[in-house]
Parts: structure tokens; C-alpha cells; sequence
């Protein structure tokens, strides 16, 4: 008797170590406390990551600018009953649209704001999104691409539905941004009206980047990664290694376009090199700006950055 109550003493206490862990592993990676409503208009947080310290004025400057013009608020119920939000600025009736995706853990005013100045002088209107558990939009659990890239394939309905049933659309995202739109990139479900995709440094995996980043905090990645999964799996209601970018990628018809600082020290160049290889689409092109860091391509060479979408999207506008 005495040797079950230890042997099942000890298989409790895996039991709890492992729900323990997991849990941690989900709060830290995949959970997003809210603390009521995010006031965007008054807030320029910079992300923290390498290289973004200087262009910070900068933001600042495209963020009042674009506070300063006129924009329809947007709403979509998503798949699973979250009210997401977004803003659409109209540069002209008929224009093409892109529709704008963040990074992990920022907002669409903050970190989308250069978007809309540079599409706005590229003569595109502009549809800035909040991903759930971000900005405005409800939500507790980030899943890095996963149902966010559904999220986006709703945005795209909404944009034909309610600005433009003919819209030629190109999805546009900037780091996890990237990573969503990617995964739509793939989808069977991808409407015809989307006719590009813009890929700014973004991963290959969830599973890629999330050991990348344990490896830097110096903490063992191939012995916390299953209890990362597990924490989705078990708290937050997703399998993080249902899809990845690069798998996607593979299915992909749609135009891509991939651009990636090459100093990125967050999310490696190398990436977006791998994610160009596997891109399956005829029409494909990967740019690298030198000497950028994680998220600040556009800021740190604008003139380069305009001249290759502009020649990328408008041979396909053209068409």
C-alpha cells in the first residue's frame, strides 16, 4: 500500500511540474494582459529590440501625422467571437488597398504609422489592424501567426464587403505582422482580390523563433519548447505548430516580396533568405537593407525601400 501512495505521490508531482511550467511558458510567451482600454493617441512606446532607439522621433513625427488624418474606425467579429480593430485611410476611391499586420506585442498606430505614410506616396490606401490581444481589439492570447492569419483572411472579406468588392489588395506585415500574412499567403482560402504580399522581417516558424529567443536568454530551448506548446495547447486553445511561414510559403501563388534588414538581431536576415527559397510563388523578390535592425528597414533606408516595392507592385498593378 504504502509503495502506490508514493508512486502515485511522485506521478502527482510530475503532473503538477509539467502544468506548472506550461503555464509559465503560456503566460510569458503567449498571454497579453490588458489593462483597460489602449489610449494610442498619446502613447509612443519603443518596442524593445536593437536599432529602434534612433528612429523613435521619427515615429513620433509619422504617428501625428497620421493622428492628423482622416480615418474610418473598422470592425470585424472573428472567427472565434473576438471584436478586432482597424483604420482605413483613403487615399483615393479605386485605389489599391493594403491591409497592414504589426509585430508581436504592438499596436497598429504605433508600429504601422511609416506604413501609411509610405503607401499614401505610392498612391495605395491603407487599412492599419490591430491584431487580437493588441491595441484595441479583445483578446488574451497571442498565437504567432496561427489564428491570426484567419483574422487576416476576415479583414480581407471586409474590405471587399464593405470598401471595395473589387479591390486589388496587398497584405502587408512587419515582423509577426509577416509571419500572418505569410500563412494567408498559402491558404486555400485566399481571395482572388489579394494580389501581393509584403513580407517584412519575419520568421520562418513560431518554433524557430521562440527557441531563437530562449537561446539568447540563455535558457535551454529544446527542453522548454515542449512546455511552450503544451501551455498553448492546454491555456491558450491553439497548437502553435499547426502551420508555420515557411510551409505556407511553399503553397503560395501569390506575388511575395520579402525585405529584411541584414543587422536584424531579433528575427536573422537568414530567415527571410530560407522563407525566399521555399516561396513557391512565379513572381518573388527578397531584399536586403544594410545595416538595419529588427523592424526599422523602412526608416533606416527609405529610398531604397520605396524604389523596391514600388518597381515590385507596380508591374503587378499594372497588370
Amino acid at each position: 500500500m504504502g509503495k502506490w501512495i508514493i508512486i502515485g505521490s511522485v506521478l502527482i508531482f510530475i503532473l503538477l511540474f509539467v502544468l506548472t511550467v506550461s503555464y509559465v511558458c503560456f503566460v510569458r510567451i503567449f498571454y497579453a494582459s490588458r489593462r483597460g482600454k489602449v489610449k494610442e493617441k498619446t502613447k509612443i512606446t519603443a518596442p524593445v529590440v536593437d536599432g529602434f532607439a534612433p528612429f523613435r522621433p521619427q515615429i513620433g513625427e509619422w504617428m501625428r501625422e497620421v493622428e492628423g488624418m482622416d480615418a474610418r474606425d473598422m470592425e470585424i467579429t472573428s472567427f472565434d467571437g473576438l471584436r478586432l480593430r482597424g483604420y482605413y485611410y483613403e487615399y483615393e476611391k479605386g485605389a489599391p488597398i493594403e491591409i497592414m499586420f504589426h509585430g508581436y506585442r504592438g499596436n497598429a498606430k504605433r508600429d504601422l504609422c511609416g506604413g501609411v505614410i509610405r503607401a499614401f506616396k505610392q498612391g495605395r490606401s491603407v487599412l492599419i489592424v490591430n491584431h487580437r490581444a493588441s491595441g484595441e481589439s479583445e483578446g488574451r492570447v497571442v498565437t504567432f501567426g496561427i489564428n491570426e492569419s484567419r483574422d487576416c483572411l476576415a479583414w480581407v472579406d471586409c474590405v471587399t464587403r464593405e470598401i471595395d468588392s473589387d479591390a486589388r489588395i496587398i497584405l502587408t506585415g512587419i515582423s509577426m505582422g509577416a509571419a500572418t500574412v505569410m500563412i494567408a499567403a498559402g491558404s486555400d482560402e485566399l481571395p482572388k482580390n489579394v494580389v501581393a504580399v509584403l513580407a517584412d522581417c519575419g520568421y520562418t516558424s513560431a518554433e524557430e523563433i521562440i527557441k531563437n529567443t530562449m537561446r539568447n536568454m540563455k535558457l535551454p530551448p529544446r527542453l522548454l519548447y515542449p512546455f511552450a506548446r503544451l501551455g498553448g495547447r492546454l491555456f491558450g486553445g491553439f497548437d502553435i505548430d499547426e502551420t508555420s511561414p515557411i510551409e505556407s510559403l511553399k503553397k503560395s501563388k501569390v506575388p511575395v516580396i520579402f525585405i529584411h534588414g541584414d543587422a536584424d538581431g531579433f528575427v536573422p536576415y537568414d530567415m527571410s533568405v530560407r522563407n525566399f527559397e521555399a516561396c513557391s510563388s512565379e513572381k518573388k523578390k527578397l531584399v536586403a537593407i544594410r545595416g538595419a535592425g529588427h523592424g526599422v528597414a523602412y526608416p533606416t533606408d527609405p529610398d531604397t525601400y520605396l524604389s523596391e516595392i514600388g518597381a515590385f507592385f507596380d508591374e503587378i498593378l499594372e497588370n
